[in-house]
Formats: structure tokens, C-alpha cells, sequence
């Protein structure tokens, strides 16, 4: 039987309330996002982990200003507010989760030349976290995911999944997105398009 898994995707303070990125209501998830966690027997969280002056920041490119678009030789690339510097008070997970379960943490977005959205690649989509390996010799078939954000991380890290032939469920209950112009939307229907689960 196939081992089933749940990664909850960046639930630290600064997309919190009242963090340098704050996602609307990021902090309701919380007790859900616990009470997963107590029902999984395996359970991965990832954490967002930038160097100070990293290249997503719109603060690295002088003239820009957050949640502008610039071409990146990876791609299109959203400017961000500084958010989740490594060791800071806001890349730390949120006070109430109960995170001390994990059997692995990935930490991602720490090579200062890429942003990394999903929980298996970089942004290029071309370098590996190693999770998918990872996931592949425990047995683990089955993911399901949660946390922050919809329309960012966990929606990267659920099309990634489902290419990597894993069976994907997102719980949106224990989700909030950022929704930059329609983004959630769009993303709500990629994802079904690849076949995750949306519940």
C-alpha cells in the first residue's frame, strides 16, 4: 500500500498577519493545519529561507516596486517585499504550529540568484530540491498539501507533484492565497487541469 504524506508549505511569520508579506487571514489555518498534522503519519514542512539581498526582492532592483514583473534568465519573476530572511524572527514558523512532527524540512529560495516557489524545483524548474526523492524511497505515493501561499507555493509545489507522478490533494480549507490580479482563480484551474484534487 502506498504510504500517503503532508507538506505544509511556508507557514511562518512573515506570511502571517502583521509579517513583511502577510497573506490575508494566514493565521486562521493554523488549527487545521494541526489537526493535519496529528492525522498524517508522515509529515514534511517547508520554509522559505532567503539570503539578505535576495535577486525577488524588488529592494535588490533600485526603481522597481513590489509585486512588479521582471524577466529573470529563469523566466518572469515576481518583485517581492523582503520576506523570510534566513534566521530572521519572520522565517520562523508560526508560534502555534505544531511543527515538531517533521520528519523532513526543505528549505527553499536560499540560492540568491533564483526564487524558489515550489516545495521540488527552483524556478528554473530544472533544479531539484531532492523531496521527490525523498517521497519516492519511503513509498510515499500519495501527498497532500496546505499552508501558505494558494496561488504561489503550494500551487507550484502541487503541478510539480502531479508531473513527478504523485497523486495530489490540496486541502484549500487550510489554505489562504495572495491573489495578485486573478491569481488564485488561475491557479485553482491549472491545478485541476494537472489533475490535483482540490478539497
Amino acid at each position: 500500500m502506498t504510504e500517503q504524506a503532508l507538506i505544509v508549505i511556508d507557514l511562518q511569520n512573515d506570511f502571517c498577519p502583521g509579517g513583511a508579506l502577510a497573506v490575508a487571514g494566514g493565521d486562521e489555518i493554523v488549527p487545521l493545519v494541526n489537526d493535519l498534522v496529528r492525522n498524517f503519519d508522515h509529515v514534511v514542512m517547508t520554509q522559505d529561507w532567503h539570503p539578505a539581498g535576495h535577486s525577488s526582492f524588488a529592494s535588490s532592483h533600485p526603481g522597481r516596486r513590489h509585486f512588479e514583473t521582471i524577466d529573470m534568465p529563469y523566466g518572469p519573476q515576481t518583485l517581492w517585499p523582503d520576506h523570510c530572511i534566513q534566521g530572521s524572527l519572520g522565517s520562523d514558523f508560526h508560534s502555534g504550529l505544531a511543527w515538531t512532527k517533521a520528519e523532513l524540512l526543505i528549505r527553499k529560495g536560499f540560492r540568491s540568484a533564483i526564487d524558489s516557489y515550489s516545495a521540488f524545483f527552483e524556478n528554473d524548474h530544472k533544479t531539484p530540491t531532492g523531496l521527490a526523492g525523498y517521497l519516492r524511497e519511503r513509498g510515499i505515493g500519495e501527498i497532500t498539501l496546505c499552508g501558505l501561499a494558494t496561488d504561489f507555493c503550494v500551487a507550484y509545489s502541487a503541478l510539480d507533484a502531479a508531473e513527478q507522478g504523485f497523486s495530489v490533494t490540496v486541502r484549500l480549507d487550510a489554505c489562504r492565497g495572495i491573489d495578485l490580479d486573478g491569481s488564485v482563480e488561475a491557479m485553482l484551474k491549472r491545478m485541476r487541469a494537472a489533475g490535483v484534487a482540490l478539497a
